[in-house]
């Protein structure tokens, strides 16, 4: 080896060619090989940094399962697993949704009252665990303490 990181598909597994991208600084940093590594440790790591705080997120209100695609899709920026991850779950969510579209009404509301209860329980937990939280008004609050083991 030269140095250079090898270009043009030859380590398809690991790095994305730079056919992929033709952004004159990505070049400039894969022409050296000590620059290219400490790219790639880094993007690693900030794709590593995004995923955990998604997944921390996935239980709890916001959009976890959001973040954890975007730290994919950071990933998928230079390695070639995380592309194809990302293609495959990509095509996981086109086959449910086109699964769920034709389905009868009655299977469709049953999927959206399996989501809700799901969504409730996450719910249920958090507030069991950290309480009900006092900046809901106060019709909300004593409602939601009515739940079972959330009267504290």
């Amino acid at each position: 080896m030269n140095g250079r990181p090898p270009r043009g598909g030859e380590d398809h597994h690991l790095t994305l060619g730079d056919a992929n991208n033709d952004w004159r600084w990505r070049r400039r940093i894969r022409s050296n090989r000590h620059s290219h590594l400490i790219y790639r440790v880094l993007v690693g790591v900030l794709g590593l940094v995004i995923v955990v705080v998604g997944l921390i997120m996935v239980p709890f209100p916001g959009p976890g399962w959001l973040v954890v695609f975007i730290g994919l899709a950071v990933w998928a920026s230079e390695f070639e697993w995380a592309k194809r991850l990302r293609h495959r779950a990509q095509s996981t969510l086109r086959a449910w949704t086109a699964w769920l579209k034709p389905q009868p009404w009655w299977v469709q509301g049953l999927v959206l009252l399996l989501t809700l209860a799901a969504v409730a329980a996450i719910f249920w937990l958090l507030f069991l665990i950290s309480g009900v939280p006092t900046y809901f008004p106060d019709n909300v609050q004593e409602w939601l303490k009515k739940a079972p083991g959330l009267g504290r």
